[in-house]
């Protein structure tokens, strides 16, 4: 049941208001509305103070509908300078803030405000409006909120029956049974639809609390019962409001939908719509997620792979790639990945082209970022023609670790976040749950004080009645006798198809000396009301039943209404038809009004069985009741209790009962008919469910009745209506109504007639079809379906149509698909698609073509290669034909021979072994493949030896132990490779310094023993090398690497000190140093043959050597040293004979360049800048200075607001102001200082807009033959110093506008030059720095001129004769042409009238020769030769005539291999005739 508010307020995007205009004035301020519909702002102040604003909603509260008792909360987020305050309203009444129902609460974490309602009730639905307000103005929005009753209440029941005309004692009895204020108030039953439908939208940790609830005690039952009902409904999701279908059933009319209605903030709620109306609301979360590393710019070649990888704060399964704009998913085209920890994602843009290029956006939650692709085209490639080469590289890689590093920070952020959460549940949890134990145990303790205090006022009654002489064994007894066990009986059955486990504890009551007897059913433990199941439901006998109405000891006075709602749905649900008893309330002398729960579970067992029967009603009291004190103003009640003989009292009601009577639904349907799809020739069944098992029905079909026969046949199953069609034709279709004690139920039947195959011929069809290529191949099978029926068939899914190999044909049931010369690699799957209105059917089947098997596939892989044996491996065909393997064939030759010996065939194995080899020996293999279509080509194999002789490596590289003038002292060490037998001896070699020969030191007889050798055989003063190499079984190996060079004379001795080592430049990372060489003393100090630098931080007390290898030159460049570190420095001279003394410089040295003293170094620097209000405006200095210098900014000699943002780095600053208003304009300073001095730059930045246009245009003339203009001043004239006019003129001689005036600083100029009898117009235009407004036109002006009469005298035009005789401008030349090729012959003529052309050749006319092209074009004369013979050698001539004369001219055509005439040179000439 729907509790809807009434929107009196409402102020969203789209309503009339009645406001001023922007920028107009009322009673309290300006009224303009926000760029969020539904805001409407009130400004307080015309001018708004300098970075001061009025408040508005970044994201406003939304409407809710929502089911009662659930939680919600309006939320929102305000904005405005200085902080502005949020109060709540409701329309209808005031907000009660209270804990338990509503409360207000800010976050200032989201900063969200908002209003919570934690358990909502009906009167909670109204229009609320949040108000935010600070100085300087306030913002307003309205948000609905709907709420959804559940349960059922019997006051608003009888409301609705009786209306205003309620009478007196149903007054009475509401008032009556409306609990006590504070009292507690036990939750009404709620139907069985309702709790499904709770259950169904309620969370699995809520099942046991709503079960608890509502009574349901068969929990397995109910949870299978559940997964049942939701694997039967199917839901789809929507997005962007859109509706969504939320039944299976594709119909016009969707009964379901759900549809979005709010989406701009972090939880998109959504409501579901039945038949119109708006049910119930869910709130969807987005996660709280952000992106700890953003996608970065990625410049990708042309055909190159581009890689964008964000990382995440959050696990995430999924986020959504977008590239310009678009939806991206994994494909070929873009691949999409994610880490196992959820946190990294990667999006790669395969084979990038120039189309690629532009901005690629990763969307998580509702946080984004984005970054651009560029593509760089390959000019190479595309001033060539051609496509650019596909690449294999990608780019976008950067430091992996990096991203690893920051995704397991995250990780274990987000762990300890949990972890955090986790904590404050768990005692948030404990404390709610002590505060519950603790009302439970206060509730238990009033419960206990109330019956205390019930029974004292019982005693007191009891005592007060037997002075008075009361005998309360007169009074009479209302009720009938109750057999417990038979009533237990009847509720077995009953109970297995009930929702609700219902029990009551009821005692039996008797008359006379009989004592009474008291049977428990079941009880409950909260001591409430039972029901009891009688004996006989779901029967159809007719019997006589008692009805048993129970009153509990507390609640004697509130009568349970859900009862009689239970048992009237479970009554019509079965549609009996049955005399329903009477039910009297008792009147305002009752002292206590029944539980109504106990009679209608009664009514609800007499309806399910079916039968007329009258029940008198039975009101049995506990033995604990007590009366009930009514309201104040209506009459006591007595109640009078009868004290049987074995001790137990039984009350006695008194007064009349009202009869209500209760309808009968009678036979209705269960299941009605269901739309039906059939197919032609197949059976159809339509079925329908009555309420009764003995009622009949009648079948029609359009209106018609219509019974059983060869088409159709109806069967009656108990309750069950069943029509069967048989070999549905297509005159079954139609509307079918069944129709049985005056209700009736309809369903359509369409008859389709999809298309379909024979199943025996199908089963052919499926069967694989293989043919030998070269070969045809036919496929054909018959159909059926309604025409027309579209036939496609398909090959590895393209599509085929005829063609030269391809014949399709197709007739009516019939198609056919002919290959004709296949090919294996038209082997694949084969499918036959057919089409029509009603369907789509398919078969696939395999079409095989045999071939020749291809050659093995290499490389061959080498198992064992010995002296004796051969064993190699390779890999089987890539395609073997579509056959079986039957054999490999081999041949073998042996390198160095020409013969190839055959070994013939040695199974399907892809593995050989070769024992007949000889060792040392190399062979080669030719492999083939036989199959039963033939054998393939041959795969050769690579020489393989056997035997193969293992030689030693190579040694270490010989090194000088010492050198002198006759003698060389040389030491190795021996190869790690030994060649798997021992090392017999050495060979060694050497070579003077700038030859190519090696010589060999020791004799080729002697092999060297030891690893080390003197060699004497040197020249004093000579450079040498040497090298070695080992000797095994095998032999000599591979020799060593060289040595190094070493001369052949006696050690040296050190170097000395560098001489004048300095710095001569440095910066922040480096330090440039230079020395002299140092001095050479004989027999004391040798000269340096090179130099080591080496750095000491002046914390350390270790040197670093900057150089590994010698330095040669006297000059060194330290890198990589920190800013501003300080270093101690020496350099270290080096020879033969060792290291010399180090020499250091006198004192440390600071990482810095020398000091300089701040300067701009850019060249072209504006001095001036424009912007337009509302864009950024960015200043960007370069400078160089050392050390590090001091920026500021400066303002009108003012330091920047911080609405300005700075940012510096080395060399450079930038000023950026994000949003640019005309208080920005003014003159802004950098002043760059150090220790050495500083440096200042002003730039004037003036902010501005485009002007408004002046206002209306007049004129006037003062002056004849001038014009004085002026206009109204631009709004903007105030505002900007800089603004002035242009006056622009057209007359109505011209159609263009001509500047007449430009920078005009007043509001009036004068036109010149002014025409009487032209009309002139005026523009006037408005300009400052950014440009030109929108003109402002004036009226026509026109003076009138006196007309005069004037003549015109035409000067007499002579005739003029212009014809001519024909004359040749540009005469035939002479030709020489290959035979084979074409010739082309022109010339130019002029004559009028036109002169006739006639082509000659040896005097013979050609224009009528097809084989000559001629043509005549605006005077030139052409004639084209297509391919020149022997037979078109000869003298061309043009003859050109008209009336005037005559005139030729001729050459002549020679071709090539052919005699030339001896006077070539008069070949050619023009004759001229005149008449």
């Amino acid at each position: 049941m729907w509790k809807k508010s009434k929107v009196t307020d409402q102020t969203a995007a789209g309503q009339k208001v009645n406001a001023p205009e922007r920028g107009q004035w009322n009673d309290k301020g300006i009224r303009k509305k926000s760029k969020v519909p539904g805001v409407m702002i009130t400004q307080f102040e015309a001018e708004l103070p300098e970075g001061m604003t009025t408040p508005d909603f970044s994201r406003k509260p939304i409407a809710i509908t929502i089911q009662e008792g659930k939680s919600t909360a309006f939320k929102a987020i305000v904005v405005g300078n200085p902080k502005p305050t949020i109060t709540w309203t409701r329309t209808n009444g005031e907000i009660v803030f209270h804990p338990d129902t509503c409360r207000q609460n800010y976050s200032e974490a989201s900063h969200e405000h908002t209003l919570e309602f934690p358990k909502v009730a009906p009167e909670d639905a109204d229009t609320y409006k949040c108000y935010a307000t600070n100085d300087y103005g306030r913002a307003v929005c309205t948000a609905v909120l709907n709420v959804i009753e559940v349960g059922f209440s019997k006051a608003k029941e009888l409301q609705k029956t009786y209306g205003d005309d309620l009478p007196d004692f149903l007054r009475k009895k509401l008032k009556k049974c409306a609990p006590k204020v504070g009292a507690q108030v036990q939750n009404e039953p709620t139907p069985e639809e309702k709790v499904w439908e709770i259950l169904m939208n309620a969370e699995k940790k809520d099942y046991e609390r709503i079960c608890a609830e509502y009574g349901i005690t068969n929990f397995r039952g109910m949870l299978k019962k559940l997964k049942q009902m939701k694997q039967e409904q199917d839901v789809d999701t929507a997005e962007d409001g859109e509706m969504v279908a939320l039944t299976k059933e594709e119909c016009d009319e969707m009964k379901h939908s759900l549809k979005q209605v709010g989406k701009k903030h972090d939880s998109v709620l959504y409501s579901m719509d039945v038949q119109g109306g708006t049910v119930f609301t869910a709130d969807f979360k987005v996660p709280d997620v952000d992106f700890a590393i953003k996608l970065q710019e990625v410049k990708a070649d042309e055909r190159q792979d581009a890689l964008f990888v964000c990382v995440l704060t959050a696990p995430l399964n999924e986020i959504k790639w977008f590239g310009k704009n678009a939806l991206l998913s994994n494909g070929e085209k873009f691949e999409i990945s994610i880490s196992e920890d959820k946190l990294i994602h990667k999006l790669i843009v395969r084979d990038c082209l120039p189309l690629d290029a532009g901005i690629y956006a990763a969307v998580a939650g509702i946080k984004s970022c984005n970054a651009w692709l560029v593509v760089e085209a390959d000019k190479e490639a595309s001033s060539k023609g051609k496509k650019a080469a596909r690449k294999n590289t990608i780019a976008g890689l950067g430091d992996d670790e990096y991203l690893l590093r920051t995704a397991k920070e995250q990780q274990e952020k987000y762990q300890k976040e949990m972890e955090e959460r986790l904590e404050i549940a768990k005692k948030a949890q404990s404390e709610r749950d002590a505060a519950e134990e603790a009302t439970r145990l206060e509730a238990q303790a009033a419960k206990k004080r109330s019956a205390e205090t019930k029974a004292a006022a019982n005693a007191a009654a009891k005592a007060k009645k037997a002075e008075e002489g009361v005998d309360e064994s007169a009074s009479f007894q209302v009720g009938a006798h109750v057999d417990v066990e038979e009533l237990s009986e009847g509720n077995e059955e009953a109970g297995q198809n009930s929702l609700f486990m219902e029990t009551v504890e009821v005692d039996k009551v008797t008359s006379g000396d009989s004592p009474p007897r008291q049977d428990k059913v079941k009880g409950n433990d909260h001591g409430e009301e039972t029901a009891v199941k009688q004996k006989g439901e779901r029967c159809g006998t007719k019997e006589k039943r008692p009805k048993v109405k129970t009153v509990d000891a507390e609640d004697a006075a509130v009568g349970n209404d859900l009862g009689e709602k239970t048992a009237k749905q479970k009554s019509e649900k079965l549609g009996k038809k049955e005399i329903a008893p009477k039910v009297k309330f008792p009147d305002e002398e009752d002292p206590a009004v029944g539980n109504h729960h106990g009679e209608e579970t009664a009514e609800q067992s007499s309806e399910k069985s079916g039968t007329k029967e009258n029940c008198p009603k039975e009101k049995i009291g506990d033995v604990t009741d007590t009366h009930v004190e009514s309201d104040k103003g209506d009459k006591e009640e007595e109640e009078e209790e009868v004290q049987p003989p074995a001790g137990k009292r039984v009350r006695i009601r008194q007064g009349p009962l009202i009869e209500e009577t209760i309808i009968d639904p009678g036979v209705h349907f269960l299941i009605g008919l269901s739309d039906c799809k059939a197919i032609i020739g197949e059976e159809a069944e339509l079925v329908c469910k009555l309420s009764s098992e003995d009622c009949e029905g009648i079948w029609y079909k359009d209106g018609g009745e219509i019974k059983s026969n060869e088409g159709m046949t109806i069967i009656k199953e108990g309750s069950y209506h069943k029509l069967k069609l048989h070999k549905v034709p297509e005159e079954f279709a139609g509307k079918y109504k069944f129709e049985a004690d005056g209700r009736k139920t309809e369903a359509l039947v369409v008859v389709e007639d999809p298309p379909r195959f024979d199943p025996e011929e199908l089963k052919t069809f499926i069967t694989p079809f293989t043919v030998k290529k070269g070969h045809k191949a036919t496929f054909k099978i018959s159909y059926m379906g309604r025409e027309p029926v579209k036939v496609q068939w398909f090959l590895e899914g393209e599509e085929l149509s005829d063609e030269a190999n391809i014949k399709l044909e197709t007739s009516d049931g019939y198609t056919r698909l002919l290959l004709i010369k296949l090919q294996r690699k038209d082997s694949g799957e084969v499918k036959l698609k057919l089409k029509n209105e009603f369907g789509i059917a398919e078969a696939l089947t395999e079409l095989i073509v045999l071939d020749k098997p291809t050659p093995p596939m290499g490389p061959v892989e080498i198992v064992e290669a010995s002296s004796s044996a051969i064993e190699i491996k390779w890999r089987p065909p890539k395609d073997c034909g579509g056959c079986k393997i039957g054999n490999y064939i081999l041949e073998r030759q042996q390198v160095g021979r020409n013969t190839w010996k055959k070994v013939g065939l040695i199974g399907p194995l892809a593995k050989y072994r070769d024992l007949d080899v000889d060792h040392g020996r190399r062979y080669c293999y030719r492999i083939r493949v036989e199959t039963e279509m033939g054998t393939s080509e041959l795969m050769e194999t690579e020489d393989i030896q056997a035997g193969t002789k293992a030689y030693p490596g190579p040694p270490s590289t010989p090194k000088v132990v010492s050198a002198f003038k006759d003698c060389i002292n040389l030491s190795w060490s021996a190869p790690a490779n030994t060649g798997g037998t021992n090392i017999l001896g050495y060979n060694l070699e050497k070579r003077k310094k700038g030859s190519n020969l090696w010589g060999q030191v020791n004799s080729p007889e002697e092999m060297i023993r030891a690893k080390g050798f003197a060699v004497k055989d040197v020249v004093e003063g000579m450079e040498y090398e040497f090298r070695v190499a080992a000797i095994n079984n095998s032999g000599a190996g591979e020799f060593s690497t060289p040595s190094e060079f070493v001369f052949a004379r006696d050690p040296k001795k050190p170097p000395g000190k560098a001489i004048d080592f300095k710095v001569t430049d440095s910066s922040y990372t480096s330090l440039c140093l230079s020395w002299i060489k140092p001095k050479e003393i004989k027999g004391v100090e040798d000269e340096a043959k090179g130099y080591f630098v080496e750095i000491r931080p002046a914390e350390n007390t270790e040197w670093n050597r900057c150089n590994s290898n010698l330095v040669t030159t006297n000059f060194f460049t330290v890198k990589n040293m920190k800013s501003m570190a300080m270093y101690w420095v020496r350099v270290i001279a080096v020879n033969d004979g060792g290291e010399g003394e180090p020499q250091e410089l006198n004192n440390y040295i600071l990482a810095m360049p020398p000091p300089v003293r701040p300067r701009f170094t850019d060249t072209k620097i504006k001095s001036f800048m424009v912007v337009q209000a509302g864009n950024s405006a960015r200043l960007t200095m370069n400078f160089e200075a050392s050390p590090w210098p001091e920026v500021k900014w400066l303002k009108d000699d003012v330091p920047v607001t911080k609405t300005v943002t700075i940012s510096n780095a080395e060399g450079t600053s930038q000023l950026l102001i994000p949003s640019a208003e005309r208080s920005d304009s003014g003159v802004y300073t950098i002043v760059v200082k150090n220790i050495v001095g500083q440096e200042t730059f002003s730039i004037e930045i003036r902010v501005t807009d485009e002007p408004k246009p002046p206002g209306p245009v007049e004129m006037e003339e003062n002056v004849p033959g001038t014009v004085t203009i002026s206009w109204a001043p631009s709004p903007d004239e105030k505002r900007d110093d800089r603004l002035h006019y242009m006056v622009m003129k057209r007359d109505s001689s011209k159609r263009t506008w001509n500047t007449v005036a430009d920078h005009i600083f007043n509001n009036k100029f004068t036109a010149c030059n002014i025409m009487p009898g032209r009309e002139y117009r005026f523009r006037v235009y408005a300009k400052n720095d950014m440009g030109s407004s929108k003109p402002t036109e004036s009226q026509k002006w026109l003076l009138p001129i006196k007309k005069e009469k004037f003549t015109v005298n035409m000067p007499r035009s002579k005739s003029c004769n212009l014809q001519c005789p024909p004359k040749f401008l540009v005469p035939l030349k002479m030709h020489i042409a290959p035979q084979g090729y074409e010739c082309y012959m022109s010339c130019a003529l002029k004559g009028d009238p036109t002169p006739h052309v006639t082509w000659l050749r040896d005097n013979i006319s050609l224009n009528t020769n097809t084989n000559y092209y001629i043509s005549n074009t605006c005077g030139v004369c052409s004639l084209l030769i297509l391919r020149v013979g022997s037979k078109d050698t000869g003298e061309y001539k043009v003859v050109a005539e008209n009336p005037m004369g005559r005139a030729e001219c001729s050459t002549k055509l020679t071709v090539r291999g052919k005699y030339l005439p001896e006077d070539i040179s008069t070949g050619f000439g023009c004759i001229e005739e005149n008449n």
